[in-house]
């Protein structure tokens, strides 16, 4: 009797699904297993930690604010200040470049921040009176379910379809428009909109940079801020410090662990069934 041959075309006494008892020899496991360790995951969890922490700072001072703790004045000039600060520590971090060119990079920026800040200041009551007819707890689920999707969109470093920058950008900006509406004023609508653009946009911008270049101190900013806004709940709400103390507790230390529990549980097989990769270029036949 001829021996099967492990041929796509070709005509053979036996069924087109027959194999022999070489068909596992080709068996593989976890070929393309990824090793984690348990401390080096930790550190990467900050990244995550950071941006919890900026969804909470934002509402900690739009909470300030709705109060009366906070003026709109105060909160401007800080927060200006601290931008100021942010970009010439960004500056320093990245190539100094002294020419016509680095001063040209620099005058774009100032341009566009002044017109960020003029049409912002400009359409303020528009903003204000944006929302004002949609009920209080309506704009509150809006805000929440915006600033959820601002922790799950943004872009951690992970090539996934549910990655998205300009998204999570976008639905920070739109949860502070919502909340805006609730202020007493048109200049708290316009720096409630100026802070969360500082927060969901260019904070993680600098922070990137800061991983990149020195991941120690990108690690001890990290803890810093996270010891600020945890402060700063316990004065809108001991459950909130709580909750949040707890949250990111779990996602730093619990979690990495969880993972790597699981990893020494993963079993997944390779072989003759799977499907076909072509991995030569083709791009000459596609012209």
């Amino acid at each position: 009797m001829p021996r099967w041959r492990k041929a796509l075309f070709g005509r053979q006494r036996f069924p087109d699904n027959h194999v022999d008892q070489t068909f596992l020899s080709d068996l593989r496991t976890n070929v393309c297993l990824r090793h984690y360790r348990y401390w080096p995951v930790v550190c990467e969890s900050s990244v995550v930690v950071q941006q919890l922490s900026a969804v909470c700072g934002f509402g900690v001072l739009w909470r300030l604010m709705l109060g009366g703790a906070l003026g709109a004045e105060t909160l401007f000039a800080h927060s200006l200040a601290m931008a100021l600060v942010v970009y010439l520590l960004h500056q320093l971090l990245g190539p100094r470049d002294r020419g016509p060119q680095g001063a040209t990079t620099r005058w774009m920026d100032l341009k566009s921040t002044g017109i960020f800040v003029a049409f912002t200041y400009g359409f303020s009551p528009v903003l204000k009176t944006l929302t004002e007819s949609i009920s209080t707890d309506t704009i509150y689920a809006m805000s929440v379910f915006m600033l959820l999707g601002y922790i799950v969109c943004f872009d951690y470093g992970a090539d996934t379809v549910m990655v998205s920058s300009c998204l999570s950008v976008n639905m920070g900006l739109f949860s502070a428009v919502c909340l805006a509406s609730r202020l007493p004023s048109v200049f708290h609508a316009f720096t409630t909109v100026c802070v969360a653009l500082q927060l969901f946009a260019l904070w993680p911008v600098f922070l990137k940079k800061l991983k990149a270049c020195y991941p120690g101190l990108h690690l001890v900013v990290t803890v810093t801020v996270f010891v600020l806004v945890t402060v700063s709940l316990l004065w809108v709400s001991l459950g909130f410090a709580l909750s949040f103390s707890i949250l990111v507790f779990t996602i730093v230390f619990v979690c990495p662990h969880l993972l790597l529990t699981l990893q020494r549980r993963k079993d997944n097989i390779h072989g003759p069934w799977d499907e076909a990769e072509i991995k030569d270029d083709l791009s000459q036949f596609l012209g």
